[in-house]
């Protein structure tokens, strides 16, 4: 065989092995982040609940609020948002469940704007929900001035950390909440506030919105993606 087979032959071994490599070793670059899910509303008809959407309560009356698609001008997605009315009692809390949602590790974002409430005001996004009376939930709350996260397990509320935000009635927020394994991290427009662990909920649940009492709120803009974050946290050197 002469030098210039010799050599072509060695060329093609190496790039055909380089290949075999290339699709065999997994890549240790991030998977890229991707919607899962998400709900604007916009395409709902509105003056009605929204598809797909129950809604519930935990400790409630039996007269749940209304959950109503409604036209709001001030919509981060226009034209429509999920709007809640209530004048519900102080122990009830209000929920709109995404019947057909099922996630467990998330990066679940809405925006949440206040309207109304005389015992409370406010609301957030639940995850892990496994029905009325057992799921996450974080949520801001303009009458208290704080932000704070909870685990409600069997129909009662637990506080797993909390900090003081002032938010305003009639504006619009992102609140955002990412959780892998047991940590749970809370975010209001962008910046974490809140860094909490709990296992109570190990499994997938749904996810949906939340209210107390008579705080009636809007909702918009309702997105789970792939977390950012690593499954353990990296330990910090000595």
């Amino acid at each position: 065989m002469s030098v210039h087979r010799t050599t072509s032959m060695s060329v093609f071994i190496l790039a055909l092995t380089s290949t075999v490599l290339a699709q065999d070793t997994p890549s240790t670059q991030p998977a890229p982040q991707s919607t899962k899910a998400e709900w604007n509303f916009d395409k709902d008809e509105v003056g009605k609940p929204s598809p797909d959407w129950r809604v519930a309560e935990t400790s409630g009356t039996g007269k749940a609020g209304k959950w109503t698609v409604v036209k709001d001008d001030s919509a981060p997605s226009k034209p429509n948002v999920l709007k809640l009315e209530t004048q519900a009692d102080g122990k009830t809390y209000n929920l709109c469940i995404a019947e057909k949602s099922s996630f467990k590790d998330l990066d679940l974002r809405v925006r949440v704007k206040a309207i109304s409430g005389n015992v409370d005001q406010g609301g957030g996004p639940i995850w892990r929900c496994k029905d009325e009376n057992n799921y996450y939930i974080c949520r801001i709350n303009p009458l208290e001035g704080n932000f704070r996260v909870y685990k409600v397990e069997k129909g009662k509320r637990t506080e797993l950390e909390s900090a003081k935000l002032e938010t305003k009635t009639g504006q619009w927020y992102e609140v955002r909440v990412v959780m892998v394994g047991k940590r749970i991290e809370c975010y209001v427009d962008g910046k974490k506030h809140l860094d909490a662990t709990d296992d109570t909920f190990k499994v997938a649940g749904k996810v949906g919105l939340w209210t107390k009492a008579d705080a009636s709120s809007s909702f918009d803009e309702v997105a789970v993606n792939v977390p950012k974050v690593a499954d353990t946290p990296k330990k910090s050197g000595n």
